[in-house]
């Protein structure tokens, strides 16, 4: 599987919702996890690597059982 990343217009409708919610609530470091993500394709890609990999891992371990 190849990595593809989203279109802008979802990760800026993402984006907003953040920080309509910071307004209202405050930042948290879910919040500041979520912007990162939402403004750097790098920390996006890594993410997907990461999600993949334990997707496998635990193809494996079912394999293995």
């Amino acid at each position: 599987m190849k990595y593809k990343d989203y279109k802008p217009e979802i990760i800026a409708n993402k984006l907003k919702e953040v920080k309509e919610f910071e307004a209202k609530w405050g930042e948290s470091t879910r919040t500041k996890a979520i912007k990162k993500w939402c403004t750097d394709p790098n920390y996006r890609k890594r993410e997907w690597e990461f999600r993949q990999a334990t997707a496998n891992l635990f193809k494996f371990n079912n394999k293995i059982l």
